[in-house]
């Protein structure tokens, strides 16, 4: 049956077009026989027009092809190369559907960057690339915080407009499914800190100020911390990934088509989703701590009384909201970049993938910088 067709299509054939500029014109079915007898020949008349022409424009009547396959579309997309290295612009002129479909994964192919450059450049223009970089990444991020700022304060202003089903929503996926993780690891935190403290002062007889240790480092520091890495690992992640599907399914567009501002829209409720549960999370961490560094403290002799007592006497209320606060800034802080880094994905899966390890990454990187900023400002305002 192919044989057969393939037998009644017209034979191949090009020829000069008739005209002050030149031209050829293509006719026939541009098949693999086709290709294989003028691959060469069609290239070099190609190139030597392109000479001639000395610039503009060559057009390729194709308006009497019957038939072309993929050897033909590589054929004329060699035609195009070939034109494009001598300073032409090939038109193909009548193309017709099939034509251009062929021809389609080739062109796509050239529109692709390369992971790799092509040459290594000098210092220069890589210092003067990456500065560029890093100015763009600092101008983006400047304008989301902005624009993040606005959609805040308007629903602050007014908060029936903020969409409370959503945030709710990423609150009980963000807070309450991360109870498990949550539990375990800060119980395991409570013992191991309970049981290397107590090993080091049962040389001096003071395992009953273990609890004093115990509870200060969780309320003040190791709760908070934990919590957002935590957060930052499996909520932060959560959000670029999914605002960065939906911008890879022009679901983004869409919305701004619709006259809906995404920050509003996507950000805001997982900002504050993420700045609500963030301080309950470092509470429930903080009395998970305790209760693991109360057990281990069993086994060294110290009652559940006084631990208890030692606790109520080295935690203060400043300890306490000291760590809320921060808790509470880790929390808007990994939120936001989690929401930051799903808006600037690219195109394909691995743009999605990108994305989310950037949002981590960048989350945690912050979480210790302002950890430290957060300690020297406390020691100064004597907290």
């Amino acid at each position: 049956m192919d044989t057969a067709s393939g037998a009644q299509r017209p034979a191949f054939q090009h020829d000069a077009t008739d005209g002050p500029s030149p031209g050829l014109r293509l006719s026939g079915s541009l098949d693999t026989a086709a290709v294989e007898r003028s691959w060469g020949p069609l290239r070099d008349r190609v190139r030597l027009l392109a000479r001639e022409a000395g610039g503009g424009t060559l057009p390729v009547d194709v308006t009497g092809l019957s038939y072309c396959d993929g050897a033909g579309a590589a054929l004329l997309h060699a035609l195009e190369r070939d034109a494009a290295a001598g300073g032409v612009t090939l038109e193909l002129v009548g193309a017709t559907r099939m034509v251009e479909e062929q021809l389609a994964p080739y062109r796509e192919l050239d529109a692709v960057t390369p992971a790799r450059g092509e040459g290594r450049s000098d210092w220069r223009s890589r210092w003067m690339d990456a500065v560029g970089q890093v100015g763009r990444a600092g101008w983006e991020q400047m304008a989301f915080i902005g624009e993040l700022g606005r959609a805040l304060g308007a629903a602050l202003r007014h908060p029936r407009q903020v969409r409370w089903g959503d945030t709710f929503r990423v609150a009980e996926v963000a807070g309450f499914r991360a109870l498990p993780i949550v539990s375990l690891i800060a119980f395991l935190m409570g013992v191991i800190l309970a049981f290397q403290s107590a090993i080091a002062m049962r040389q001096f007889g003071a395992e009953i100020f273990v609890a004093d240790l115990v509870a200060v480092s969780l309320f003040r520091e190791l709760g908070p911390l934990m919590m957002a890495i935590l957060l930052a690992g499996r909520s932060g992640a959560a959000f670029a990934a999914e605002i960065g599907t939906m911008k890879v399914n022009e679901e983004v567009n869409a919305l701004q088509t619709m006259a809906l501002d995404p920050v509003r829209f996507l950000v805001v409720p997982k900002v504050l989703a993420g700045t609500l549960v963030a301080p309950l999370l470092a509470l429930y961490a903080n009395l998970i701590g305790l209760l693991g560094a109360a057990l281990v403290l069993q086994g060294f002799g110290i009652p559940w009384v006084a631990f208890l007592n030692q606790v109520t006497g080295a935690v203060s209320l400043s300890d306490l909201f000291s760590g809320l606060f921060k808790a509470g800034v880790f929390g808007l802080l990994v939120a936001s970049v989690g929401c930051l880094r799903g808006l600037q994905t690219g195109n394909g899966a691995a743009a999605v993938g990108s994305s989310t390890t950037s949002a981590v990454v960048t989350a945690i990187i912050l979480i210790v910088v302002f950890d430290g900023l957060f300690a020297v400002l406390f020691y100064h305002l004597g907290v």
